[in-house]
């Protein structure tokens, strides 16, 4: 049973034995959800957590945060927004950390990276740089 979303998240998509969870916090969650489904056509198992409120979700017992987010399973958060505080939650994050573009958002996203190819290279990078990290 997932935690859910009045803890501050929930896992939209299971996986048993993930490889990486990919993290969104609203509108970005359905480019995870696709970007999973890239993944799972690769071979890589993704869990989608959908992560509302850092509040709500620090407020918890470990074994739920330790559910929508496992600690063992490297974490992308996907954010169109700034990444700062991130940190806390993901081992890595798409974000923006400048001003933005001006164009329609669809254009200005896809330029930004928010696509579901752009989030699946990017976790597939991140196993790849945990799994060459030293123990």
């Amino acid at each position: 049973a997932g935690a859910r979303l009045d803890g501050g998240a929930h896992v939209l998509v299971e996986a048993a034995d993930p490889d990486v969870v990919l993290v969104g916090t609203g509108s970005e969650v359905h480019v995870c959800v696709a970007a999973a489904a890239l993944l799972a056509d690769a071979g890589i198992v993704a869990q989608v957590t959908s992560l509302a409120c850092w509040d709500l979700l620090a407020a918890q017992p470990d074994d739920v945060q330790d559910h929508v987010l496992p600690p063992e399973v490297p974490t992308l958060a996907v954010e169109a927004g700034v990444t700062l505080g991130w940190d806390r939650w993901a081992d890595d994050a798409l974000g923006i950390d400048h001003f933005g573009a001006s164009a329609p958002g669809g254009r200005v996203l896809e330029e930004l990276g928010f696509t579901a190819e752009h989030v699946a290279a990017r976790a597939r990078r991140l196993i790849d740089d945990l799994r060459e990290e030293p123990a």
